[in-house]
Formats: C-alpha cells, sequence, structure tokens
C-alpha cells in the first residue's frame, strides 16, 4: 500500500515548500532566518569543535559563511543604506575573516567573538521587524532599503537549507 522512503521525493516537497513561504514572507522575516541561520550555525561549530568533530565543524562554519557572504552581504544596498550598508558590510567582512581564521585554527574564542558581533545585529534587526509592524495611524514607515534581500539571498538561503549545510 505505501512505497518505501524516497529521499528524492522528499526532498523536492521540502524544496518547494522552502520556496514558497519564501514568497509568502516579509523581508524582515527572510533576514531574521539568515540571522537566526547564522547564529544556529555557528552553535553548531562550536558544538563541533568541543566534541572534535572536524567535518560538522568544518560544514557549519561554511553554512555561516554562505550566509554572511551570500545572504546578509549581498542583501545591503549601499546607496539606500548608505553609511549603516557600509559600516554592516565591514562588520559582515571581518566577521567572515574571524569566521576562516576560527576554522583554520579552531579557535573557539573566534567562534564567541563572531557571535557577540552578530547576536545585537540580529536583535535590533528583529526589533525593527516589530515595528514596522505596529500600525502606523497617519503615516507609514517606509520599510529601511539597507537589508532587502535579493532573490539570490532568498535561493541562497533555501538551497542551504536544503542541502542541510
Amino acid at each position: 500500500m505505501f512505497t518505501a522512503y524516497n529521499p528524492r521525493a522528499a526532498s523536492a516537497y521540502q524544496r518547494i515548500n522552502i520556496e514558497t513561504s519564501m514568497h509568502t514572507i516579509d523581508q524582515y522575516q527572510i533576514v531574521s532566518l539568515l540571522f537566526d541561520g547564522l547564529l544556529e550555525s555557528m552553535a553548531t561549530a562550536r558544538g563541533a569543535l568541543a566534541r572534535g568533530d572536524v567535518a560538522t565543524k568544518c560544514n557549519a562554519i561554511a553554512k555561516a559563511l554562505r550566509i554572511l557572504q551570500e545572504g546578509l552581504t549581498t542583501g545591503l544596498d549601499p546607496v539606500e543604506g548608505g553609511e549603516l550598508a557600509a559600516n554592516l558590510g565591514a562588520l559582515y567582512g571581518y566577521c567572515s575573516k574571524r569566521l576562516m581564521l576560527a576554522n583554520a585554527t579552531n579557535d573557539d574564542l573566534l567562534l564567541q567573538e563572531v557571535q557577540r558581533l552578530i547576536e545585537p545585529v540580529a536583535q535590533g534587526w528583529k526589533e525593527i521587524g516589530k515595528v514596522q509592524k505596529l500600525p502606523e495611524p497617519v503615516d507609514t514607515v517606509p520599510a529601511p532599503a539597507v537589508m532587502t534581500p535579493t532573490r539570490r539571498a532568498m535561493s541562497s538561503y533555501s538551497n542551504m537549507s536544503l542541502m542541510g549545510a
């Protein structure tokens, strides 16, 4: 009556679900998901480093780097974002370098440093999203153009989720 579990079919359904949900959520949710994925990947890397699981540590740091570089950095709009976008770009670049060094040297302190730098930015972004969702009786506050994710960023995130990277 039932067929055996088919990983390819399950993967296809998961991909469709992710792609569909990516088109129905707003930019704040997408960037929040990127931040959550970044922090989760770093936590996974730290746990793997503590266990001595080199492969998992490398994969988790690689995923964190992809989120930083292909998701968050790509989503910055240097024209509309001005100095804020430039500062975030510099922060993401610095964090990327620290993650690569942490991977090469197996240094948990570097992973902690990146986590301490990213957490307040992630929390601030989530607070902006909360403020944007409040009803505005007279004027509506336009969405900040600093972190408008592009289709590439959305695609990168959905592909990373599917690949487990």
